[in-house]
């Protein structure tokens, strides 16, 4: 009887082992999970969290209800491409060499380096699960795809934008992928990308795979063309030029729509969360590549928008949310950039950025714990306007008429920037337009330009 008993024991230990090994039993990684959802040209005042009267969003502003909602966040760029460059390395993107929007037109063959380490990579490293669904917008060749990037799992966009429903570029390229191959999904680019993110929760529910996943949504939404969940295609193969114009007094209702509908898609993906029991271990976090389009979008009273070096074009919304960790209905002022995402998300899965040159910080600690984060200078650069802010200060230099123009405002009394005290404060002018210097120096050494 002691005999039979001992070998059912064994017995029982080999067959654990064996379910084990097979990846029938695994022990689930309680590290979290991490979604970044990232809208494409959403400007400061396009949340009804954030001001907007015209606009209901209720599911970002739920989100931003039960986490921290910043007003001093920055895109690292006031256009696409070099934000997402900064995103993916966490450094300023001036050293990965896009400093521009790598264009449909004539960028076909560039890309952000291989050689650079990406936020994908270094979770991947750190034993997370990686996928992503949307806008790629860092290299249009196959060579450049996201799943050379560190994402196993790839489905939609590599360039600036695409029809809604036709999925073609601005240069009439079709351009859709699943994962290396160009290949269609009917259906709006808006709910294809959430459905994406659905289906990965659903699959990579770290009950089931043993690890902690890392899901990257980048919705096209708003940006251009201005198209609704239920309009016809704007675009054919084989030309860039509109099949059919969107009447004027119909864009507002449909740039409405398309972000309502994001929002919208920001629920579905919380349910997917609840209903997968995730909800408690997962960081969500939502931001915009950049200030919104000139005359459609609303930057909330900021100075200027999309491509400009003003407060518009690079101050966004972003939200960020760890149920049961980061304190409900919290209002930040901290400054923080894009690049902060890469050492803050390694920081979280228990690791350290494996590249020397990281320039962005981990906020860790002030999300866990609420504390101030140490000061430092900011900056920006695009189509030789630059910007640097230290402090409540914020100087701005723009070439005009063969000379440089120096402004600094006092954002502390002066959000839109409408009066110019560089006259005022030639010492600190000086000091800041050195530093600014320094900075162009240091991160331009020795880089490769790939776009401008």
């Amino acid at each position: 009887m002691i005999l039979k008993t001992y070998l059912l024991y064994f017995l029982g230990i080999l067959i654990l082992s064996s379910c084990s090994k097979n990846g029938k039993t695994k022990k689930e990684d309680n590290r979290p999970n991490i979604i970044l959802i990232m809208a494409d040209d959403l400007g400061y005042g396009e949340l009804s969290c954030y001001g907007s009267s015209t606009l209901n969003t209720p599911n970002l502003d739920a989100l931003a209800a039960g986490g921290m909602k910043f007003t001093d966040f920055h895109s690292n760029g006031p256009v696409c491409s070099p934000t997402r460059a900064a995103l993916m390395t966490g450094m300023y993107q001036q050293r990965t060499g896009v400093e521009g929007v790598i264009t449909a037109a004539n960028h076909r063959e560039v890309g952000l380096s291989l050689n650079e380490t990406t936020l994908a990579e270094e979770l991947l490293k750190l034993g997370y699960a990686c996928g992503m669904y949307g806008k790629w917008h860092l290299g249009y060749a196959e060579k450049f795809n996201p799943t050379y990037q560190g994402f196993e799992d790839f489905a939609g966009f590599v360039s600036g934008n695409v029809d809604y429903h036709s999925h073609i570029d601005q240069e009439g390229y079709f351009d859709w992928w699943i994962n290396k191959a160009l290949k269609d999904e009917k259906g709006y680019t808006t709910d294809l990308i959430t459905q994406h993110g659905i289906d990965y929760i659903r699959k990579n529910n770290p009950s089931k795979t043993g690890k902690p996943f890392f899901l990257y949504l980048s919705q096209e939404a708003p940006h251009y063309p201005i198209q609704g969940r239920n309009d016809k295609p704007v675009r054919k193969e084989g030309s860039g030029k509109y099949i059919r114009k969107v009447p004027k007094d119909s864009t507002q209702i449909i740039y409405k729509e398309m972000i309502e509908t994001m929002d919208e898609g920001v629920g579905d993906v919380m349910q997917a969360l609840t209903d997968e029991g995730l909800v408690e271990n997962t960081i969500v976090i939502f931001c915009s590549d950049n200030g919104a389009a000139a005359g459609r979008g609303d930057s909330g009273g900021l100075r200027s928008f999309k491509a400009s070096i003003y407060e518009g074009g690079h101050r966004v919304p972003a939200i960020i949310s760890y149920q049961g960790k980061i304190r409900s209905g919290q209002v930040n002022h901290d400054q923080v950039m894009s690049m902060d995402f890469l050492p803050t998300l390694v920081d979280f899965a228990g690791g350290t950025p494996t590249h020397k040159n990281i320039d962005g910080i981990s906020i860790k600690d002030m999300l866990l714990n609420e504390t101030i984060l140490p000061k430092r200078d900011l900056f920006w650069s695009f189509k030789n306007r630059k910007a640097m802010r230290s402090g409540k200060w914020k100087l701005i230099v723009i070439p005009r008429d063969g000379k440089e123009v120096l402004e600094l405002y006092d954002l502390e009394n002066d959000l839109a920037e409408s009066v110019n005290l560089a006259d005022e404060e030639p010492e600190l002018v000086k000091e800041m337009q050195q530093k600014l210097i320094q900075w162009e120096n240091e991160v331009r050494t020795g880089v490769e330009t790939v776009s401008n």
